[in-house]
């Protein structure tokens, strides 16, 4: 058995904000990806995703039996595979906010969920929240609450808009420009990020009341007006809105930003070479990355290994 493949994503907009209602754009990334595989020989590569398996397929069970009204699953032939050698074979990786558990969640509703929504369907907005909320209750299992796009977008393998929590549809993008200047692109922080203990940090916070403030006031603020920049191509006001975000994000999200990267981060602000952003949770994994110049961006960051993900 080889399952289909299900590729990364990269959330360009809307970390952390999109808990609280902003907008979000969210894009599959093809450089990574994942295949459900049987391995007969039950080596050791693949022992430790094959018990994750075992472990994810009991959660799969309970998750079953109290929201039958959600989704079920052919666990008969899960818990088969999953005895036979199934592991995910993945290049994704890990802890890097480019949804490795998120692409898991759509290999294994693809194999084996009943009355499964197929991507061929007309995807009515009920398909896509149902979509979302299946996603969001089996993903729940990796990192302890999620929105559910990161399987979505995998799934589906289109960009998706977030107008609010609710309300999410395909979006198109702007072609890419192979020979634009303007460049998104990743930064290898080098260290690992962990999700939950980033959104529990997050959530004490919003027990602040200046810190909710700020989240309206001005990351949800920049994030919406990046988020419809993007979209409608305008990169002169895209960038002057990055650069407001990425401020906001180093004043106010600084454990989420690992430490030696503070200077390089404000570095970017002070010489406009280029401006970081969070990268999902944050924490380690990859940063995001905007320049308007990427002769100038990869010129000012030498020393680290830089991956384009989109041309202006």
């Amino acid at each position: 058995m080889r399952g289909p493949l299900f590729y990364s994503k990269i959330l360009l907009f809307g970390e952390y904000g999109i808990i609280k209602d902003s907008k979000g754009l969210s894009i599959p990334y093809n450089f990574y990806n994942g295949a459900l595989k049987i391995d007969k020989e039950h080596t050791v590569a693949t022992h430790k995703s094959n018990r994750g398996l075992q472990r994810f397929a009991e959660y799969l069970e309970s998750l079953q039996e109290e929201q039958p009204n959600l989704v079920t699953f052919d666990l008969d032939s899960l818990k088969k595979d999953i005895k036979a050698g199934l592991y995910f074979d993945s290049s994704i990786p890990q802890g890097y906010g480019v949804g490795s558990s998120g692409a898991l969640v759509a290999a294994i509703y693809d194999q084996y969920a009943n009355h499964k929504i197929t991507v061929l369907e007309n995807l009515t907005r009920e398909k896509l929240l149902q979509l979302k909320s299946i996603f969001s209750a089996m993903e729940s299992f990796f990192h302890g609450k999620s929105s559910g796009l990161d399987p979505l977008n995998s799934y589906l393998s289109l960009p998706i808009l977030i107008n609010s929590q609710d309300n999410i549809e395909p979006a198109g993008i702007p072609s890419q420009l192979k020979k634009g200047k303007g460049a998104v692109f990743l930064l290898d922080s080098g260290v690992t990020g962990e999700t939950a203990p980033m959104v529990q940090i997050f959530m004490e916070n919003m027990k602040q009341e200046g810190f909710r403030n700020m989240l309206k006031d001005q990351f949800v603020k920049h994030t919406d007006a990046c988020v419809d920049d993007f979209l409608k191509g305008d990169v002169k006001s895209l960038f002057s809105n990055i650069k407001q975000l990425s401020h906001v994000v180093l004043d106010n999200f600084k454990p989420m930003i690992p430490k030696q990267f503070h200077k390089l981060w404000k570095q970017g602000i002070d010489t406009n070479a280029y401006y970081l952003k969070l990268c999902g949770s944050g924490g380690g994994g990859y940063i995001l990355g905007f320049t308007e110049d990427l002769d100038k961006a990869q010129k000012a960051l030498k020393n680290y290994k830089l991956e384009v993900v989109y041309n202006f």
